[in-house]
């Protein structure tokens, strides 16, 4: 279920989203519900830091009346849920291009003017939301997303053969079919993107759907390239 949060400084307008966004969610019957609403940013930054791979929306108020404003809260939300989708609610709109600035990436900005049209901008951002969350449930398991020199980059499974650590602490080299990529990560993060990842000794996770043969005497595996990665005697029991 996609989690909602919003952060609203007039309780006024909070209650409005709340009752547009219930009311759309129940009618669209989206798999969404409002995790939090708040006044208080920091509230939801401390959610962020309690609860792991969160893939929210974000409704923000520009003007929260706090140490901090809804851009720097954007902001921050972006460094700790790199794939939500953040929608920023204004009266001030000439704020907006600070959103660059802050390298937010907003999906879309919503101006406090006309109601009507606050609740259409609000509906049309859950219909955007809902269209990309079920893409992404539906391709989920036919590929991962790996953060690398600061760009979210996509990888069909079908090409990851196995990855492996290098001679850098927390370097990490990525073996496709076709190319090889070093970023920084752990193997353990890794081995939880997917069910078809193994991890068969300390310095190789391998995706089992393009392993080609398994050699117990060398304690190796061929990968379909022909590269091969070594076995622990313990993780051999894994590939039998």
């Amino acid at each position: 279920m996609l989690p909602i949060f919003i952060c609203e400084n007039d309780p006024v307008q909070k209650k409005r989203f709340e009752d547009i966004i219930k009311k759309f969610i129940m009618i669209e019957d989206y798999d969404m519900k409002i995790e939090l609403s708040t006044n208080n940013p920091y509230e939801i930054l401390s959610y962020l830091d309690n609860h792991e791979n969160i893939r929210g929306a974000y409704f923000l108020d520009i003007d929260l009346g706090k140490e901090i404003n809804g851009i720097q809260l954007g902001s921050k939300i972006r460094k700790k849920d790199v794939f939500g989708r953040i929608i920023f609610v204004t009266t001030h709109s000439e704020l907006m291009s600070l959103t660059f600035t802050y390298k937010v990436e907003a999906m879309d900005y919503i101006v406090k003017d006309n109601p009507e049209k606050i609740q259409r901008k609000i509906q049309d951002c859950l219909k955007r939301i809902n269209d990309h969350y079920t893409s992404e449930t539906i391709q989920e398991k036919d590929r991962i997303k790996l953060k690398i020199n600061n760009q979210i980059r996509v990888f069909p499974l079908e090409e990851v053969l196995f990855f492996e650590t290098t001679e850098l602490s927390h370097k990490i080299k990525l073996h496709l079919i076709n190319n090889r990529i070093e970023f920084y990560g752990n193997l353990g993060e890794l081995e939880t993107l997917s069910n078809k990842f193994v991890r068969i000794h300390k310095s190789y996770l391998i995706n089992e759907d393009n392993i080609m043969t398994v050699d117990p005497k060398k304690r190796e595996v061929i990968m379909v390239n022909g590269e091969s990665c070594l076995v622990s005697v313990r993780k051999m029991k894994l590939l039998k």
